[in-house]
């Protein structure tokens, strides 16, 4: 059992490419989490994806051991989060069970657009931010002016950032006294009634449903009986492990700890992200907060190339959406295509990377039609139908008014960009509502058509 003084929690936050999951990987290797024969480079990416399009899409989490200068021993929790928008609800999941965040920013790059979103989410969950420089070792790196602009444009004092190489290993022993020094050990009541968060959790063939828990108040032991406090679903205790990257049984878990429990859960649907977990007998009273659910941008049907998968695909998609609560779906019907789903994502490359995850881990041959939405027929004889397909649309005579979905859009852009965004909502059939300055940044307003935003709007915008 580690005393809360001696726990770190931290993520590492930064825009696609600067270098967080090789900054892991040095963490890992200066401290001997793992056997230099073990080693390989995004050890955290575990994925097959992953690795092929060399992103991270899942947060990752390592328990690291570390003796500082100070002679004391520390167990440091890390998460790595991705950098790309698209996974954006990996970031503010993992961000809730940290206290502290490391914010790499390419010192050739400066300051890019996913490392004000992720920093942001940082600052809304209330982190010690410490700021990292990363690729010194490279000739057009400035690291004077990099300082300068997180200064400027984040707004959090940066003349103590750390200057480091992750690729060479250069200042990898500064950042981890930083963490120790400068992030804010966790809180908790050791004597309390057990309060822990489902942070995540995926399906494993043989040992069921893994749950990933942040321990905020009281301990768990394994045998326990635990609680699901949304579901009331009630379950015993028959491992407990913290991740070091692989599972590594453990006794308890104490406040301020982060570590994975199995229960023989059979059923995908009783572990939902950001669940608080109690004791079956005197547990809490009071359930945590919880994580704000995501909004899906762009939508597509999903359809079994053979109508036989149909129950395989539900299958699917019930245990991936255990391990990526970011995506929405509801049944769906075609008369060329049968039983599928209409599924709902945050970008068009989430909605490749869950269809590529489905059909690879789950052996499936998929159709994706083109995203559409539902319009509203209001009749002459009074009668109001839904639409769902082009090929049921009644003779127009017989209809009154059609009503289609629209939705208020407020778009954050940079002065020099805000010409070419007001064209693109123009092009979609946009009436703008309403157009502010905040700084050098202008914030539009426009009430869009949804049919014209669910395909490539949001990439359009992106890029």
């Amino acid at each position: 059992m580690t005393e809360l003084s001696q726990i770190r929690n931290f993520s590492i936050v930064a825009h696609i490419d600067h270098g967080k999951s090789t900054l892991a990987d040095r963490l890992i290797q200066t401290t001997g989490t793992v056997a230099d024969r073990d080693m390989k480079a995004q050890l955290l990416d575990a994925m097959d994806i992953e690795r092929e399009r060399g992103i991270t899409i899942k947060a990752n989490t390592v328990r690291i051991d570390y003796r500082a200068k100070d002679g004391k021993d520390y167990v440091l929790n890390l998460i790595d989060t991705p950098g790309h928008v698209d996974f954006g609800y990996e970031v503010s999941r993992s961000m809730r069970a940290v206290e502290g965040s490391l914010l790499v920013v390419d010192a050739t790059q400066g300051v890019e657009a996913q490392t004000l979103a992720n920093v942001y989410q940082a600052i809304d969950a209330n982190h010690d931010i410490v700021p990292v420089l990363n690729k010194i070792d490279l000739p057009a790196a400035d690291v004077d002016a990099v300082k300068h602009e997180i200064e400027d444009v984040i707004g959090i004092d940066a003349s103590d950032a750390i200057a480091i190489s992750a690729k060479t290993g250069l200042g990898i022993p500064d950042v981890l006294e930083a963490i120790v020094t400068r992030l804010p050990a966790p809180k908790g009541d050791r004597d309390a009634p057990l309060k822990a968060m489902l942070v995540d959790s995926w399906y494993d063939a043989y040992l069921g449903v893994v749950v990933m828990i942040r321990v905020m108040d009281g301990t768990v032991r394994k045998g326990d009986r635990i609680r699901m406090m949304q579901t009331g679903a009630i379950y015993g205790i028959d491992k407990l492990a913290v991740l070091k990257p692989k599972m590594t049984d453990i006794a308890e878990l104490g406040p301020g700890e982060i570590g994975v429990l199995t229960a023989s859960i059979k059923q995908v649907r009783d572990t939902r992200v950001g669940d608080t977990i109690t004791h079956e007998r005197k547990g809490c009273d009071k359930a945590l907060p919880g994580f704000k659910p995501a909004q899906p941008v762009v939508f597509c049907g999903l359809f079994p190339v053979d109508a036989a998968d149909f129950e395989a695909l539900r299958d699917a998609i019930e245990k991936l959406a255990l391990n990526d609560a970011s995506f929405s779906y509801e049944m769906e019907t075609s008369a060329a295509l049968g039983f599928g789903f209409r599924m709902g994502f945050l970008g068009l490359l989430h909605l490749e990377v869950v269809r590529d995850r489905l059909e690879r881990e789950y052996d499936l041959d998929l159709i994706t039609t083109a995203p559409s939405v539902v319009f509203r027929l209001h009749m002459r004889d009074g009668e109001v139908r839904d639409l769902h397909n082009p090929a049921d649309m009644p003779d127009l005579t017989y209809v009154d008014h059609i009503e289609e979905p629209r939705i208020k859009a407020t778009i954050m852009v940079p002065d020099d960009y805000l010409g070419d965004v007001l064209k693109l909502c123009q092009d979609r059939r946009g009436i703008q509502m309403d157009l502010t300055y905040a700084g050098s940044r202008a914030m539009v307003v426009y009430d869009l058509p949804l049919a014209e935003v669910v395909f490539d709007f949001y990439d359009r915008l992106k890029s």
